[in-house]
């Protein structure tokens, strides 16, 4: 697997895990809570935490392209900052391979 696919598919996972965060806070009526996720940045050690309110997730999650990192976690060679944000960066995946296993691991495609 090449570098741009294996951080594709860790930024999948971070992705797929925010999603169940986020399952188990609308489950326990936290909609009003920030949601405390984990950076869906392709390093697979990464750990730091970032928070967004319900609002910025469902717009985040509205094209799967698209992803939350901490701050300078972004990876030039396969992604775009398109949104610096207060508490993360908003990134977009470029053509090829990063948009196709995005697109392909979206857990809310069609």
């Amino acid at each position: 697997m090449n570098r741009e696919a294996r951080i594709g598919m860790n930024e999948a996972v971070f992705r797929s895990v925010n999603e169940r965060i986020q399952e188990v806070a609308n489950a326990f009526k936290l909609e009003a809570e920030p949601l405390d996720l984990i950076c869906e940045c392709g390093n697979p050690s990464c750990v730091e935490r970032i928070s967004l309110s319900e609002a910025e997730y469902e717009e985040l999650r509205a094209d799967s392209h698209q992803f939350a990192v901490a701050p300078g976690h972004e990876a030039p060679d396969v992604e775009t900052v398109i949104a610096r944000r207060q508490r993360y960066d908003l990134v977009t995946k470029t053509r090829g391979v990063p948009e196709k296993i995005a697109e392909e691991t979206d857990p809310r495609r069609d």
